[in-house]
């Protein structure tokens, strides 16, 4: 038996960041594991802010972040830099996450050094190869390419086994940004800006929005916001709080639709931190975000999701989240009835938490060692408390 695995977690965006920390946190207890980072850095300045929030230095950063990138671009620059990277170290396993194309990249450039790949939060299919574009394609091509699949939940379980995937390869988890989350969300924190330290969340009901899909650019978006503004008309004690994406063609069309409202609070988007705590103290959410989906469940937030499909089933047949599109009407039918009915609004924040219970990465680890030879226990399943 070997004495210890090298494991190399690749990563490049924030939402990466954030669920693989609790996993390098863990590799980097285990007397087993030599531990590998190596960061693309497709997002720059917001995969940054989650590498010091958890204190994770990377062995590696390609940096490949360029102004107006393709995922052409990404891919090819990813893959070279991986390349090398691989060449050098030579890890027994290399770690992915999820659904970006840094998450690919990483799985394709293992395959042609013929290194196992992990794949976490694998599963997650929503069976439209468009939607969400490039995601849906990213995790089932990682999927196919991967060795060890670490599948958040049991819809997630069976989708692999529906594609064939042997059983003996999946492990059910949890989600690791449980983990991240109850790293990360504090009944005593203060915020850093007087907006949002200075917002009354006790007496004031807050609507947190977030949007940036692909498929939601243009008109979807702008219905979005024009039935946000009949919202805040209709309800004094609504406070609407939007991190706006930098993304241009958002920040024209929310300017247009929501700029100098009263109670609108348009700001530059937040750090995980910070974005986390206001999740805690937010009433209701509107998002068009995959892992807000999985992350507000567990702090007892209805999610109301603005968009026509999603990978993330559980917490939709659990009832934490209700997918609602971006027709104007709709959007503005579904708040007010979260506003307008305490009964319903307290069915959806009370509903158990389909995603995990904080041991994710440490199931993750288990699992790896398990695999190795390294335990002769096979990690017992993440199950959702009833």
């Amino acid at each position: 038996m070997r004495e210890k695995i090298k494991v190399m977690a690749v990563f490049g965006t924030r939402p990466e960041a954030i669920k693989m920390a609790p996993v390098i946190l863990e590799m980097q207890k285990c007397k087993e594991i030599m531990p590998v980072i190596a960061v693309t850095a497709q997002h720059r300045d917001m995969l940054d802010q989650v590498l010091h929030l958890f204190s994770i230095e990377p062995d590696y950063d390609l940096n490949i972040m360029a102004k107006g990138q393709t995922l052409f671009d990404i891919t090819q620059r990813a893959m070279s830099g991986l390349d090398d990277v691989m060449t050098r170290e030579k890890p027994d396993l290399v770690l992915v996450h999820g659904d970006t194309t840094t998450t690919f990249a990483g799985a394709l450039t293992a395959y042609y050094h013929e290194t196992a790949v992990g794949h976490v939060e694998a599963g997650l299919r929503t069976y439209n190869k468009y939607s969400p574009f490039p995601e849906e394609m990213n995790r089932k091509l990682t999927g196919a390419l991967a060795d060890l699949h670490f599948a958040p939940t049991a819809t997630s379980y069976e989708n692999l086994l529906n594609e064939n995937v042997p059983k003996k390869d999946i492990f059910i988890t949890g989600n690791t940004v449980i983990d991240a989350l109850h790293r990360t969300v504090r009944e005593d924190y203060q915020f850093d800006t007087p907006l949002l330290e200075g917002i009354d969340y006790l007496h004031k009901r807050v609507i947190l929005v977030t949007t940036h899909r692909r498929e939601n650019l243009g008109e979807p978006m702008r219905h979005v916001y024009e039935a946000l503004r009949q919202i805040v008309s209709e309800y004094s004690d609504v406070e609407v709080i939007f991190p706006v994406h930098k993304n241009p063609k958002v920040r024209k069309v929310v300017s247009e639709e929501l700029g100098n409202l009263p109670r609108v609070h348009l700001i530059d988007p937040l750090d995980y931190e910070p974005f986390a705590n206001l999740m805690h103290r937010a009433y209701l959410i509107l998002t068009d975000s995959g892992g807000i989906q999985e992350e507000a469940p567990s702090l007892g937030k209805p999610v109301l999701v603005l968009r026509d499909t999603t990978e993330r089933p559980e917490a939709i047949k659990a009832g934490t989240v209700k997918l609602i599109g971006t027709q104007k009407q709709r959007v503005i039918d579904e708040v007010k009835y979260l506003l307008d009915d305490r009964s319903e609004y307290m069915r959806m924040a009370n509903t158990c938490n389909p995603y995990g219970d904080g041991l994710a990465a440490r199931r993750i680890i288990d699992a790896i060692l398990y695999r190795y030879e390294f335990s002769d226990v096979r990690p017992q399943p993440f199950t959702i408390d009833k």
